[in-house]
């Protein structure tokens, strides 16, 4: 499994659909299929599929493949890991692996984060696998996460999707057709209808419908509303969602099923809106087979007929306020958003409670006062180009606008601005706030996991790099023993620290999924401390920091997990290490405070804006990083931390005065008061090729040990090899050395290999040298940079050999 990380890591860092998380599930397990299934009608249904072995499976298809196993774990919420089925006795059943021919299968449950049952992820191959169970089960996990992940911002994105064409639908009917099929294509249904009932609740009106292929329209159609059961009608006027899984066996529809087969509807959701005790409206989505509707379905279904309503009457009211001014005074008093009237000379003749309401004013202030002299604030902004455009021009607009309230407080507004008669103009606008936090909610969400994923991406290539470049040395030249023990160590210490990353990135899954347990037991936290200082010391003496230790002499007992509790202090005492610059100082208090023991970690390092403080212990939350990467990690530290100290039944803050001023971390737990007695790839052929001639080539890295492997790479393969780590001294080496190529990181300190690039291409003697930029960092911006600062090529860590040595084949 650890051959295929690389490509594992490529995979992740690209993903946005949940067909690419199957791909890297494929990729990191062996297995040639993999799947994501849900339940309809006691059929499992395949909702996506990666398959390379040709089951020809497809999306929407019944997952036939081993139903038993995934009733088996939608019963059990536990993962099934088989190696051979042909030899497990428990699933050797019927005759599957004759019928489909696998051997081995891996089956994940999912679920909402509310706890829900959702479906399963499986991945089956033709043949045994020897799997390590315990880890497969932790990376299937932390893949269910990600897909769930995935469809909660899915979810998200189709309310935005919905909204925005809303926005730009110009009448009710307009927005009608576009949420009907938007809501169609969404739940997959065979038709969607938007039907009003009239005045008597006798006759309900098919206003408009979106249909799939082959399914007949019923728009325009008029139906009586009991030919479908009164009792089905009575609670829709009661305002009960409808929720009918099969037509003919629904105790209020079983006996009309012959009109129901008239419109080809077999299971329907109904979402009613009821006014003033009154039945108004109905939006059903049909099916033409059975159908088990979905908790996710039925919320979607209510909460966008909702917000379908909503824009429907907001349309409607400004048609009919154009077209027929006798209904105004109506549609004013009824209106649920705000309205104003401006006439021709911009006095405000007309404003409704809701409007007034909103913005915190009152009728004397607004009506009948000249509109930019009650709103001077809209002066010179997009509002006032509004306005303008639909007196001068007769053009209608929209916008959203802050607007600050009397008390100070900013509110968002959607404001449409509509020419009326006698040149007035009609001003529609109403509070947005909520939608604007929740939209900026979902962008800061999908940032952060873009961002996660990218650094996730570099953080775990930069072991990578001299890896391989190890494993392609000991394979292609034949070294001495002190050689082969040079590059034997770097290749265990680079395998420690991605081995840590890892673990790291499956413990924050454990922690937050909540599936970890701990052993508690009466732990003094004096010696936790000093445990978690040793684990954390050579850190500290590698930076030279001074460490002051104030525990207190009493015993200061909690019941915990002394292990759990030793990885809480190790965290914030590395981190307080890490983020101090060299020679700092850094001190631990722990003191006991009634029923409460208290430990404090401080250090006067780089300290943290007011943000990032309120963010400190969110999942995947770091500071800005810098190209240098000095100071790594994947930010999810803190985040365990503060899950497992509340697992403690304990409290974790931080504060920090400020950048460079330094930061402190309190933790506070409950006290034991009378505790018990407890006390690497081969070179491919063109590798092997001889090239036309040596080659000088200067080797510029600050991982010494990437470099070290790469310049020995080189150098077996018949180069002359200069090494250099920092910036400065690779610009005066080149002014001296006839160098025919430079391989440069781009993540230096100081001066980075960008800026670096630049250098040489001004100077001289190496105005005309071959420049490869290699790094860690490898999104199309980082191409592109790369490229403007001169470097005729960028190869992504760990380095393609063959590629490598293409370029010098060229040179």
């Amino acid at each position: 499994m650890e051959n295929k990380i690389e490509a594992d890591v490529a995979a992740v860092s690209r993903i946005d659909a949940v067909p690419s998380i199957l791909e890297v599930v494929c990729r990191t397990t062996g297995m040639g299929f993999a799947a994501v299934a849900r339940v309809t009608e006691d059929r499992w249904v395949a909702c996506a599929v990666r398959d390379e072995i040709n089951f020809g499976l497809k999306v929407g298809e019944e997952l036939k493949l081993e139903t038993t196993i995934c009733n088996e774990i939608r019963g059990s919420g536990q993962a099934v890991v088989i190696d051979h089925v042909e030899e497990d006795a428990a699933y050797c059943l019927h005759p599957t692996p004759a019928m489909y021919g696998f051997q081995s299968y891996i089956s994940m449950p999912i679920f909402y984060p509310d706890g829900r049952f959702f479906g399963t992820l499986c991945s089956i191959d033709p043949k045994p696998a020897k799997l390590n169970r315990p880890e497969i089960i932790k990376m299937f996990r932390l893949f269910a996460d990600l897909i769930m992940f995935h469809l909660n911002a899915a979810r998200g994105e189709f309310s935005l999707e919905l909204s925005d064409s809303l926005r730009t639908a110009n009448s009710p009917e307009d927005i009608i057709a576009t949420a009907c099929e938007l809501l169609g294509r969404r739940l997959g249904v065979s038709r969607v209808v938007y039907g009003e009932v009239d005045e008597s609740g006798q006759y309900v009106f098919m206003r408009r419908d979106w249909t799939g292929d082959g399914v007949p329209s019923l728009a325009g159609l008029t139906k009586v509303m009991n030919d479908f059961g009164p009792e089905l009608i009575a609670a829709l006027g009661a305002g009960q969602v409808i929720i009918n899984e099969d037509i003919t066996l629904h105790p209020h529809t079983a006996r009309y099923a012959d009109a129901y087969s008239g419109i080809g509807v077999r299971a329907e959701l109904l979402v009613p809106l009821v006014k003033l005790d009154r039945l108004r409206l109905v939006l059903a989505f049909h099916r033409d087979q059975p159908y088990r509707w979905t908790s996710e379905e039925i919320d979607l279904a209510r909460d966008m007929a909702e917000r379908t309503w909503l824009e429907v009457d907001a349309a409607r009211a400004q048609a009919e306020l154009r077209t027929e001014r006798d209904q105004s005074r109506y549609i004013f008093d009824s209106m649920t958003e705000g309205f104003g009237l401006i006439d021709r000379d911009w006095t405000i003749v007309r404003m409704n409670a809701a409007g007034l309401k909103l913005l915190h004013r009152t009728e004397e202030t607004v009506v009948g006062r000249n509109h930019w002299e009650a709103f001077p604030e809209t002066l010179g902004t997009e509002i006032e180009a509004l306005c303008r455009a639909g007196k001068e021009k007769h053009i209608a607009g929209s916008t959203e606008y802050p607007y600050k309230l009397p008390d100070g407080q900013t509110r968002w507004m959607e404001v449409r601005v509509s020419p009326a008669l006698n040149d007035e103009l009609a001003i529609f606008f109403r509070d947005i706030t909520s939608r604007r936090r929740a939209e900026e909610s979902l962008r800061r969400e999908a940032k952060r996991k873009d961002e996660f994923l990218a650094m996730l991406a570099h953080e775990l290539r930069n072991p990578l790099a001299p890896i391989g470049a190890a494993a392609d040395l000991l394979q292609a030249a034949k070294l001495d023993e002190a050689h082969v023990q040079q590059t034997s160590r770097v290749i265990g210490r680079q395998v420690r620290h991605m081995t840590h990353l890892i673990n790291d990135l499956l413990d924050v899954s454990r922690v937050t999924s909540g599936l970890v347990t701990l052993d508690k037991a009466p732990v003094d936290m004096r010696y936790v401390v000093t445990d978690a200082v040793e684990q954390v010391r050579p850190l500290i003496d590698a930076k030279r920091h001074h460490l002051t230790l104030h525990l207190s002499p009493d015993a200061a007992i909690v019941t915990g997990d002394g292990k759990r509790l030793v990885q809480i202090m190790a965290n914030l005492l590395n981190n307080a290490a890490k983020y101090t610059p060299d020679g700092g100082e850094l001190a631990i208090g722990l003191n006991v405070n009634g029923s409460f023991v208290s430990i404090e970690v401080v250090d006067n390092g780089i300290g943290m804006r007011s943000d990032l403080v309120n963010r400190a212990f969110d999942l995947f939350s770091q500071a800005e990083r810098t190209p240098d990467r000095s100071t790594g990690g994947l930010g999810i530290g803190l985040a365990i931390v503060k899950n497992l100290v509340e697992l403690h039944g304990g409290t974790v803050s931080c504060e920090s005065a400020g950048l460079g001023k330094g930061s402190r971390f309190a933790i506070s737990l409950p006290r034991l008061v009378e505790p018990d007695d407890r006390a690497a790839q081969r070179l491919g052929d063109q590798d092997q090729q001889e090239l036309h001639r040596p080659l000088k080539i200067l080797v510029v890295d600050d991982n010494k040990d990437a470099a070290t492997m790469l310049g020995m790479l080189l150098k077996a393969s018949g180069h002359h090899v200069l090494i250099e780590h920092d910036s400065l001294q690779a610009l005066a080496i080149a002014r001296k050395e006839a160098l025919d190529l430079c391989l440069i990181d781009i993540g230096l300190p100081g001066m980075d290999g960008n800026a670096l690039a630049e250098r040489l291409r001004k100077q001289a003697e190496t105005a005309k040298c071959t420049l490869v930029a290699v790094t860690g960092y490898g999104q199309e911006s980082d191409r592109e940079r790369a490229r403007m600062a001169g470097f005729d090529h960028h190869l992504v860590k760990p380095v393609d050999t063959q590629k490598l040595f293409a370029i010098l084949t060229g040179v």
